[in-house]
């Protein structure tokens, strides 16, 4: 792959695959389907994150999948489409200052 194909910056994988895979799965009614999207937007967003270095892609990796899991205690509280929204700006701004902002645009 070139990196055209990376193109995309991490910041907006990580918050398309959280807010994405939420959709897929409340859309379709098949968690598993929300979950491939998660994962496929995860790893397009973790070859950025690779790019900015092993400690910053260890950190995005754990905020992507915290982000996930802490959505759901959250939906509780505040309704399901707002804790998912949140999480993915948390998660995003994360990308944003450790991956994105680092890496020059091409």
């Amino acid at each position: 792959m070139t990196d055209q194909a990376c193109s995309v910056p991490s910041s907006v994988l990580t918050a398309a695959g959280l807010v994405g895979g939420y959709a897929v799965a409340r859309a379709t009614g098949v968690r598993a389907l929300g979950g491939v999207a998660l994962a496929a937007a995860g790893v397009a967003a973790g070859r950025t994150w690779a790019r900015a270095g092993v400690p910053e892609t260890a950190v995005l990796s754990v905020t992507y999948i915290a982000a996930f899991g802490l959505s759901h205690p959250l939906a509780k509280k505040i309704g399901a489409w707002p804790s998912v929204l949140t999480v993915a700006a948390v998660a995003g701004a994360a990308s944003h200052i450790l991956a994105d902002r680092a890496m020059p645009r091409t």
